[in-house]
């Protein structure tokens, strides 16, 4: 209850409109036991032309209504209850309307805020996250886990109010007109509500199990169509059917065992109340045939019995919501509920620009219990270029990213011109780092919106004067669009070199006075490679730039060179200096002139 009540909380901006729904609602229910009650006046005067016969003591007011439609000759009367009924059903017909109408209109709402919620927590959480998290997990949370929610708000919220209204309605009904008939309601109600609990209990560990494997069949379907071209170079479509079905029949049964249990519920409702309603049809009928109630009284009292078996069966399937949403409502605030591991202080000032050096102070870093830098110690001035080398996994690209924060040194500083950078705020200190990565993230819009992605404000002439520095604009110019063309996903209608230009052209654009090179062109043809380090040489000019190369021949020029081993820095120097030591610079630089 606790989790669907913290759903709840999102009823809060919109509860002038829930509370006039639940208006709504109660007149709506109120019009449903007003059109029950006019089969009295209907069975006992107008047809059978008998007095209506009323086995309790009423009210004053309620006994000279009463009696005054007993005086009433009965062609008179069935006159005024067809007026009547017609104006009853359009007063229930309107409230009826408006009740489902703001409902529905509060559960899209609601849904588009907690989306909304969700997507900006996902844009604050910092960059561990992300590798710790399924690609298909977080899209079924704003997607799949926001379905349950709607449901149990725009469907259980009003089903909760309305069928609870009738409930109260009906039930005081037949407690007004038979007090003594509702010791036989009781146990059935009792029972009934005893198998809602065990089956609602049964079903949030389903649902929770049941959104967990459409989690999977979502991370599945994202991993191979993001990796299709992987999948059908190595001949595997027939492993991944096969891996797809067996989670996609997981989360069948898994959903069959839910619905068997949802299902169950219902007759086990009508079943109980046939078992009432027998019991009181049996002992009630002597009552009417002994005269100590009217006939038309008497199906009130059983048609009221009745009429409360469809909202119980409501109430127990919006159990089942409730239970499923309570699912939901744990995965959705485990996402809400989280903190981002880098956080920027209170007191965070602008970084405004870049003029002397970056510092790297006594720097380790670990993902867990996995110790990746120990140790770093680096003063890199402006206007010069690092490079960074060693064998794969050494931290190299650890290392850069704690310069933008997408991590932060669990021991030791950076420092930018004597400032640590965890004393700026993350945008200001962001705006001053470009990033050209080999893996060259590009989205499904517009190259000119690709180029522009850091300066959504910059004219088409600062755009095309970067991707002229680029070496992107002429065959940008043919295609088809020119800068209008869309690239697609990842910008896979171009190729890789295409791509890694507009990277380019992008960093350019942003003009960053720090720039990082991460294996810029090592996944490139020959010629691309050519072309783009063109593009890389114009692009490191006046800038402090920090490069990774698994390719030593890119980095002979760089001002110092960093080699790491095993999270340490091994040796520096420039390409000279380090070749005239016996060290592992030349050991590498030796393995790979002889692989030429």
């Amino acid at each position: 209850m606790r989790d669907y009540l913290k759903l709840l909380k999102f009823i809060k901006p919109y509860s002038g409109m829930f509370s006039l729904a639940c208006v709504c609602m109660v007149f709506s229910a109120i019009f449903d036991g007003v059109s029950l009650a006019m089969m009295v006046p209907l069975a006992d005067k107008v047809l059978t032309n008998k007095q209506i016969i009323v086995p309790v003591k009423l009210p004053g007011f309620l006994a000279g209504f009463v009696n005054m439609i007993n005086s009433i000759e009965p062609v008179a009367l069935l006159n005024y209850m067809a007026i009547g009924i017609v104006v009853l059903f359009i007063l229930k017909g309107f409230f009826n309307f408006w009740q489902s109408y703001l409902m529905s209109d509060i559960g899209q709402r609601i849904v588009r805020d907690i989306k909304a919620k969700l997507y900006a927590k996902f844009q604050s959480l910092s960059l561990d996250y992300f590798t710790h998290k399924r690609g298909g997990e977080m899209i079924s949370r704003i997607t799949n886990d926001v379905k349950m929610v709607e449901n149990a708000v725009s469907y259980g919220s009003t089903d909760i109010v309305y069928q609870g209204a009738q409930v109260l309605i009906f039930f005081s009904l037949t407690f007004f007109i038979y007090a003594k008939f509702v010791v036989f309601i009781v146990p059935p109600l009792a029972i009934l509500g005893y198998l809602i609990a065990v089956v609602g209990k049964k079903l949030r560990k389903l649902s929770k199990t049941s959104q967990e494997k459409m989690a999977d069949t979502n991370s599945i379907l994202y991993e191979t169509i993001i990796g299709a071209r992987i999948v059908k170079g190595f001949n595997m479509e027939e492993h991944e059917i096969q891996k797809f079905n067996k989670v996609n029949h997981d989360y069948y049964r898994v959903s069959m065992k839910s619905i068997k249990r949802m299902l169950l519920l219902s007759p086990a409702t009508e079943i109980l109340g046939c078992i009432a309603g027998v019991i009181i049809f049996f002992l009630g009928g002597r009552e009417v045939i002994a005269g100590k109630i009217s006939f038309g009284v008497f199906g009130l009292f059983l048609g009221s019995l009745l009429s409360t078996i469809r909202p119980f069966k409501k109430l127990s399937q919006v159990n089942s919501l409730n239970e499923q949403a309570a699912a939901a409502s744990q995965r959705i605030y485990e996402v809400l509920e989280t903190e981002p591991t880098v956080v920027e202080s209170p007191q965070a000032r602008e970084l405004t620009g870049f003029k002397n050096k970056v510092v790297f102070s006594d720097v380790w870093f670990s993902y867990g219990d996995n110790q990746v830098l120990k140790g770093i110690n680096l003063d890199v001035p402006y206007g010069s270029v690092l490079a960074i080398v060693g064998p794969s996994g050494t931290g190299k690209t650890t290392l850069l990213d704690l310069i933008p924060r997408f991590y932060d040194p669990k021991q030791g500083r950076i420092m930018i011109d004597g400032v640590d950078i965890k004393e700026v705020t993350l945008k200001s200190l962001r705006r001053q780092v470009g990033i050209v990565t080999q893996e060259t993230i590009l989205f499904n819009d517009t190259i000119k919106a690709n180029i522009a992605y850091g300066r959504p404000g910059a004219d088409d002439d600062e755009i095309k004067q970067a991707a002229r520095q680029a070496s992107a604009h002429d065959f940008i110019s043919h295609l088809p669009c020119g800068y209008e063309t869309v690239i697609g996903d990842r910008g896979m209608r171009i190729s890789g070199g295409e791509r890694q230009r507009i990277a380019i052209a992008r960093a350019l654009l942003k003009n960053p006075p720090i720039l990082i090179l991460d294996e810029a062109t090592s996944q490139l043809d020959s010629e691309s490679e050519r072309i783009v380090q063109d593009a890389l040489d114009r692009l490191i000019q006046g800038r402090t730039v920090f490069v990774i190369a698994h390719r030593l021949s890119t980095v002979i020029n760089a001002n110092k060179i960093v080699v790491l081993d095993k999270g340490a820095i091994a040796e520096t120097g420039t390409h000279g200096e380090l070749l005239k030591r016996d060290g592992l610079y030349k050991k590498l630089y030796l393995m790979q002139e002889l692989r030429k």
